[in-house]
């Protein structure tokens, strides 16, 4: 028998790019946040204090991505730990997907009580608190969205700040109509649409990171073609107990058994199939048990 793997560095320094985003994120949220916060209440508008909410969740989510990624780069893996901290920045993916569910519900909460009669909203404050919230979000937007293209963690981040992004422009919206038309059910409608716009992309970040957590293969990746590529490889006549997860953003893992035929040689069999894996889908983390042709230990599993 033998058994193979590739190496995947532990993404560093990508996670020190993310850090310095996500701390320029959390000064700019956290000081807006505040803002947003005190005209909101003071005004009773409710579209402000559902972007002053969803700003809240901007600052908590940036506060969970930052506490993963350094969770992440200081507790590597150890005896105990194979794996290290690096589901950290999945489990806080999924803490801002709840997160933004349960503002996403407050808010209609909140609109459903108001709807019938409208509290009356004075538009300039309100107008003048978005305007400053959306320049915040703006800023923040830039910051992270090289990194949310390579962390489901940073991209929980930043899909709120999106939302909330969105949000501005609605209070703003809401502001004005206040302002020139003083129509007031302006500010309930908007803080509804705020509400129900967030809701279809929390679903995907949860379920992303859902994905992950229950290991399932990668997006994109037939793992059924992968057991047909590797048993097409000289010197193997059998492909078994195939699995392929993500450990998390960027780090797919795969393990495999390999059954040779009689005349292949071990070494060769085990290069080939990490070659394909690390060169047909960027599986460069690969742990491979090659075979005798007679091997019966995994026909006594049960699982």
């Amino acid at each position: 028998m033998g058994h193979g793997h590739g190496h995947t560095a532990a993404p560093a320094s990508a996670s020190g790019r993310y850090l310095r985003a996500l701390v320029v994120a959390l000064v700019i949220g956290a000081g807006f946040m505040v803002l947003e916060g005190v005209v909101g209440f003071t005004t009773g508008s409710l579209a402000l204090i559902s972007d002053a909410a969803h700003m809240f969740t901007d600052v908590l989510g940036v506060g969970m991505a930052l506490t993963a990624i350094v969770l992440a780069r200081r507790s590597g893996p150890t005896a105990s730990r194979t794996f290290g901290m690096y589901r950290a920045e999945v489990l806080a993916a999924l803490g801002n997907a709840v997160l933004l569910f349960g503002v996403a519900a407050y808010v209609l909460f909140e609109a459903i009580g108001r709807i019938t009669d409208p509290p009356e909203v004075p538009g300039l404050p309100v107008l003048l608190a978005a305007g400053a919230g959306l320049i915040a979000n703006v800023v923040s937007f830039f910051v992270l969205r090289g990194g949310a293209r390579e962390s489901l963690n940073v991209r929980g981040a930043y899909l709120e700040v999106l939302a909330d992004l969105i949000g501005s422009v609605g209070v703003l919206l809401s502001g004005a109509i206040i302002l020139t038309t003083g129509w007031r059910y302006a500010d309930p409608i908007i803080g509804v649409a705020i509400g129900l716009f967030v809701l279809p992309r929390t679903w995907t970040l949860a379920r992303r990171a859902l994905r992950i957590l229950f290991q399932h293969a990668p997006t994109g990746v037939d793992v059924g073609e992968i057991s047909t590529e590797l048993a097409a490889l000289p010197g193997v006549s059998d492909v078994h107990d195939l699995h392929v997860w993500t450990l998390t953003s960027g780090m797919e893992v795969a393990s495999a058994h390999l059954t040779m035929s009689g005349e292949a040689e071990q070494s060769a069999v085990l290069t080939e199939a990490q070659d394909l894996l690390a060169s047909r889908y960027s599986i460069s983390h690969a742990t491979l048990q090659v075979e005798g042709p007679h091997a019966a230990r995994c026909q006594e599993l049960s699982w």
